[in-house]
């Protein structure tokens, strides 16, 4: 009997050679999956709920606000001056130093003079060489006025005999002009003091060549004095802060010593090179013990204002401006608010425009806040 050639059974959808392809095929069945059973778990419209933001806040509310500042300053002439001298020329002489008291009058510093003491030897030559021509041409004129009178001369003669004197007259007139400016350039080469005073600075040295209008010595006057205070603080210029116009003047090694001083200039601009605003305190009677230069306090008072306080973490930003947030309790959303700072205090900042009282301001959690965000308010914390 011939074999029947056996019959293979059909395959099974999992069997072994289908499987492998079909398990290969699963984590992309599974990716697909995920998605859509998530798509789920969202609300009826198939939105993410976003997280909530959590935030603090406080009610901005004025109060008065008075503040007592204390400057350190020095003690300055109320009158200093810029001496040089007013001719060039190279200095051979100088009689005062840093701290030398002065009277008025006294020769500090000497240019050397041998060209101003040529030019007024020459302008003397010149005057006593015109005046003996006005001698010579006003006898001349009285001759001819002699012979005029007796029929000597003629007319002529005689106006050319006036004319002659009278060139001479004013050439003498001249000389005596040039004379008196070759004697004043000569006095230039000394420079004098112009009050009595103190020295307190020195610019030159024996043997420099100096240009007239330079500065050689500063001579601070005797007599008034001022307390000079610099500060980067904004108390002074802040169109609210005004401080009270007295102020108690103190040496810093001698507290004891006291004076009471009067603001009498305030510097419209900050110093571009130090970023400070100058005040000037006049000083009525000013105590032997507070010398020139001396270190000194100055305390004064900060007229009373109404002013809004908030604390430091309220503080932001708008276009480099500062900021702060406040809320909309109808719909608890937020707004960004420029304010104008009045004064910045530690932990605090003092607001003088831009808040209501009763405004709810932000204080905590502004970092990551947008205009009209809905927030959560948390309760007050307390101790």
């Amino acid at each position: 009997m011939l074999p029947f050639p056996r019959r293979r059974a059909p395959a099974h959808p999992w069997s072994r050679q289908q499987t492998s392809i079909g398990w290969r095929h699963w984590p992309a069945l599974v990716a697909l999956a995920i998605p859509l059973a998530l798509s789920g778990c969202g609300d009826e419209k198939g939105e993410t709920p976003r997280a909530e933001t959590f935030v603090r806040t406080i009610v901005a509310e004025k109060a008065p606000y008075a503040r007592t500042i204390t400057l350190t300053g020095e003690i300055s002439a109320r009158t200093v001056s810029d001496l040089s001298f007013r001719v060039s020329g190279r200095i051979i002489e100088r009689n005062a130093d840093v701290g030398s008291q002065v009277k008025a009058g006294d020769v500090l510093a000497r240019l050397d003079a041998e060209e101003q003491q040529a030019d007024l030897a020459s302008a003397e030559a010149t005057v006593r060489s015109a005046e003996s021509l006005v001698d010579q041409r006003q006898a001349t004129l009285r001759r001819q006025q002699e012979l005029l009178t007796k029929g000597f001369t003629t007319r002529s003669d005689f106006d050319a005999a006036n004319a002659a004197y009278n060139s001479a007259v004013n050439s003498a007139e001249g000389a005596r002009a040039a004379l008196a400016n070759a004697r004043e350039a000569l006095g230039y080469t000394l420079l004098k003091a112009e009050a009595d005073g103190v020295i307190v600075e020195r610019k030159a040295e024996i043997g420099q060549l100096t240009q007239a209008a330079q500065t050689v010595f500063r001579l601070a006057h005797n007599g008034q004095r001022d307390a000079i205070f610099r500060f980067y603080e904004t108390p002074f210029i802040n169109a609210g802060a005004r401080v009270s116009d007295e102020m108690n003047i103190a040496l810093v090694n001698d507290p004891k010593v006291t004076a009471i001083g009067k603001i009498r200039e305030i510097s419209p601009t900050v110093d571009p090179s130090t970023g400070t605003v100058r005040v000037k305190v006049g000083l009525a009677d000013t105590p032997e013990a507070m010398t020139l230069g001396s270190a000194v306090t100055g305390t004064g008072t900060l007229q009373q204002v109404e002013i809004i306080t908030l604390p430091w973490t309220a503080l932001a930003t708008e276009a480099g401006e500062p900021a702060v947030w406040v809320l909309d309790p109808k719909t608890n959303t937020v707004e960004r608010r420029r304010i104008h700072i009045f004064l910045y205090e530690k932990g605090r900042i003092l607001v003088s425009d831009g808040l209501e009282p009763g405004t709810i301001v932000v204080s905590e959690g502004t970092k990551l806040l947008r205009n009209g965000q809905t927030v959560t308010v948390l309760p007050e914390v307390t101790q």
